[in-house]
């Protein structure tokens, strides 16, 4: 891991305006983040997770405090940002292929050069076979795939993903997770994903910062000292038992 930070959130808090002195969803979060590093979110629904991911792309502006990127190149400019959500919120009229290719037919690549990139994130992702395919004719699990190659075909320099297999089943979750280790392990960007579940940011992550109930504020920032490559089994090690407590109890307080 790099030792200098490439992103910085300094004393955020996030007020909607309500009508009634407005909602606080964030109050005073503070953390940095080398880069690729990979941070799981975690805490009660209401904490402010989906806010603060939201504040993190461009999508919604702080009302106090604020976020700074030092990620290298590109004169200064904002860094690219890819966002994967919940619903793979793919364009039922386009193929996967098609859909992974939008970003770099909005900026004009060249098709060749956009074509090569796609076709490489479709073996990556393990998409082989099903590039001609609509998004109706596709499970979850792989509509995610598809979402997620879309988002990285962009190179980003910081991906969020906002509980991007919460609407999945049990076994199909755990499998995607062991995949999207398998594509973070082959590039190592810099992530930060929300969830719900103590197991999925455990075995997922480096580090998981957990926030409270609204307004959400960093009530833990765990290290996660499992090495990696991770395997299913550490899921049922007892030192995965003692961070899983560990964040239980932060959860709760």
């Amino acid at each position: 891991m790099d030792a200098e930070p490439v992103l910085s959130v300094r004393g955020l808090g996030v007020t909607y305006p309500n009508g009634n002195g407005g909602l606080s969803a964030l109050d005073g979060v503070s953390f940095a983040m080398p880069a690729r590093e990979f941070t799981c979110l975690l805490g009660p629904s209401g904490s402010g997770k989906s806010t603060l991911l939201r504040v993190l792309a461009g999508l919604l502006p702080p009302t106090r405090g604020g976020v700074t990127f030092t990620f290298p190149g590109e004169g200064g400019l904002r860094p690219r940002i890819g966002v994967v959500f919940q619903q793979a919120n793919l364009m039922p009229w386009r193929t996967a292929l098609e859909n992974i290719l939008l970003p770099l037919e909005l900026q004009g690549t060249p098709r060749d050069q956009a074509q090569a990139r796609a076709r490489a994130l479709i073996d990556l992702v393990g998409l082989q076979g099903f590039e001609n395919t609509r998004p109706r004719d596709l499970s979850g699990g792989m509509a995610q795939r598809v979402a997620i190659a879309r988002s990285l075909i962009q190179n980003p320099d910081l991906l969020l993903l906002d509980e991007p297999f919460g609407a999945l089943d049990a076994l199909t979750r755990e499998r995607m997770g062991a995949e999207l280790l398998r594509i973070w392990q082959a590039d190592r960007k810099t992530v930060l994903m929300v969830t719900h579940s103590i197991s999925e940011a455990l075995f997922l992550s480096d580090r998981v910062l957990v926030l409270t109930s609204r307004p959400g504020q960093i009530s833990m920032d765990l290290k996660v000292d499992l090495p990696r490559p991770r395997v299913e089994e550490m899921r049922y090690t007892p030192h995965f038992g003692v961070l899983a407590r560990k964040l239980r109890a932060a959860i709760r307080d």
